[in-house]
């Protein structure tokens, strides 16, 4: 670590900036005001505690009763008062930690859940384990940086303490003091510093993505077990494992090579005090309390000059924490990149839209299509083809490519994805996701359960308000019935369905669908069964880098034309009926 890089200071600076600095804080600038002023006085008892404590050391070589005495319940007086803030001081200091962790979290939320941050940071996988960065690293920062402040802050009221008393005792041993906490604080930055700091980076992100298997391992038990891949599941964690500790082994080794220093630069503070004032003791020119007072006070101004030494292994964790947290920052705050330009209008409109794969070419080439209100538009062809990409590019999740996409607000579009996501809530909260704040009666969530062929979902679950982990109870042909709910109960302008009723059987499906085309809602939908093309208007029939749209009279699955052709669309005059 090299505390000269400008960089190493800029990313500290941006994490303590926002909440001490630019959005002024009363309440944490006074709770930080009072740490000082606590930290401030239990140094100067400090300080004063070692005073005392040569005197009663003096009073005692010397046989002096009533010194001893006096000495003795003065110094406890002392003792008991900075137990009070010493005390007080720690209580604060948590409850700072605490609340700008908790400003912290909730302002890097803001930014994760803004213009989709949480799905670019998947997508593009640069960033490695976002959750472990905003759940930990987050709490470590702030805890490890209050801590250091105080920490700081102590020795530097000590420092300016105690070189007054080592100035008065010996001249000398503050000059060998100073040379040695320099000469200490070099070689520990320059042999260690780097060299920790990588390690300790590598090592949370190897937690992390141990941690991760492990997850993973739980949310997809049944599946595991159904393939019989507890095996290789096994091995994967071992291999995560073994690289987790193949690091720790090298942090052990170096963090060994860092003790053995710090242990000998404590050790010889310590003693230095001790020789180089003992020809002043056995002169008699100094009392033995004097060694006592020096050997206390060179023993707090070197871990006061020797900070970075003694401290040294927080730091070095608190830099990495910082990293991770300012590398996230800077990716959150990057506006994804794309030619696609969007706008807001009151039906979808897609003009020379092409949508690409980085570094592999073209998905889909140069369409345009219009889905007006009251209109159905299914998209059907081969895997691969870019039917989930148009949508993604709809939802403006999908970047690559150019063309115009015109479209209404997100609050007026819907999306059902294959596999519904299931929130972590009450049935009534799935049932209203993510609208989980609409205030829609029972009696109409219930009805809307039995239109769904759910009748009895409530009532075998303990009822609406039953918190459970629904994604393990429900099945998936439950959860997309559970969706298609959500669906009828929200009633939005336009509804994106990409084979979301591909687990269940054609009479729910066609139930289902019959129920979509009695409300208002405009729809398009992805799907590969012959039996969808009754409930829509217009079918788009994708190939490799080709499109075609027809009315839903001249398609039929069992004929569709797969074979190269230009963007096009036909009509239903100039094109003859492949099915009657």
């Amino acid at each position: 670590m090299n505390l000269g890089n400008p960089q190493i200071w800029q990313q500290f600076w941006q994490i303590i900036q926002p909440y001490w600095l630019y959005r002024w804080r009363g309440d944490a600038i006074a709770q930080l005001i009072m740490l000082v002023i606590l930290s401030l006085g239990s140094s100067y008892f400090i300080i004063f505690e070692i005073l005392q404590r040569g005197e009663i050391t003096s009073s005692l070589a010397a046989q002096n009763f009533n010194r001893f005495y006096q000495t003795f319940w003065f110094f406890s007086g002392v003792v008991i008062i900075n137990v009070i803030f010493i005390s007080l001081k720690n209580y604060i200091q948590a409850q700072i930690s605490l609340d700008w962790r908790k400003w912290l979290t909730s302002d890097y939320f803001q930014q994760y859940f803004a213009k989709q941050s949480f799905y670019q940071l998947q997508v593009n996988a640069e960033i490695d384990n976002p959750d472990q960065r905003l759940a930990e690293d987050i709490k470590n920062v702030t805890q490890r940086l209050v801590a250091l402040f105080v920490i700081f802050l102590d020795s530097l009221v000590q420092l300016i303490g105690f070189i007054g008393v080592l100035w008065l005792i010996s001249p000398f041993l503050m000059y060998s003091l100073v040379t040695y906490a320099v000469v200490g604080t070099l070689v520990t930055t320059l042999v260690f510093g780097k060299v920790l700091v990588g390690i300790n980076l590598e090592q949370i992100k190897r937690e992390a993505d141990f941690r991760y298997g492990l997850v993973r391992v739980r949310e997809n038990a049944e599946a595991i077990a159904f393939y019989n891949g507890q095996t290789q599941e096994s091995q994967q964690l071992k291999q995560r494992f073994s690289q987790v500790f193949a690091n720790i082994k090298r942090l052990i080794s170096w963090q060994f090579r860092l003790n053995v220093f710090q242990n000998g630069y404590q050790f010889l503070t310590f003693i230095l005090p001790f020789l180089i004032l003992a020809p002043r003791i056995f002169s008699r020119e100094l009392e033995i309390g004097a060694v006592t007072q020096s050997q206390a006070a060179f023993e707090r101004v070197g871990l006061a000059l020797g900070l970075i030494i003694t401290q040294f292994n927080q730091i070095t964790t608190l830099a990495a924490g910082v990293e991770r947290l300012s590398e996230l920052g800077k990716a959150m705050q990057t506006e994804a990149q794309g030619k696609i330009k969007f706008a807001e209008n009151t039906e979808i409109n897609i003009k020379n839209l092409t949508l690409e794969i980085p570094e592999r070419g073209n998905l889909i080439q140069d369409i345009s299509l219009s889905v007006k209100p009251g209109e159905s538009l299914i998209i059907v062809g081969e895997s691969g083809v870019g039917k989930t990409s148009l949508l993604r590019a709809i939802a403006g999740l999908w970047l690559h490519g150019e063309g115009i996409i015109e479209r209404p607000a997100n609050d007026s579009l819907l999306f059902l994805p294959q596999r519904p996501y299931i929130t972590w809530g009450s049935l009534r909260q799935q049932l209203t996701y993510p609208q989980t704040t609409t205030n829609i009666p029972s009696e109409i969530l219930l009805k809307t359960l039995q239109q769904v062929h759910l009748p009895d979902l409530a009532q075998s679950h303990g009822g609406l308000d039953t918190v459970i982990d629904w994604s393990r109870v429900l099945s998936l042909g439950e959860q997309q019935r559970l969706a298609f709910a959500r669906l009828l109960l929200i009633q939005p302008k336009y509804a994106i369905l990409d084979e979301s009723t591909s687990a269940l059987d054609e009479e729910t499906e066609a139930s289902l669908y019959q129920q979509l085309q009695q409300t208002s809602i405009t729809y398009i939908s992805v799907g590969h069964r012959n039996t969808l093309l009754n409930y829509h208007q217009m079918v788009l029939e994708l190939a490799q880098q080709n499109w075609q749209l027809l009315p839903i009279d001249n398609f039929c699955f069992a004929q569709r034309r797969i074979r190269p052709w230009r963007s096009r669309r036909v009509d239903a005059k100039d094109s003859p009926r492949p099915f009657a």
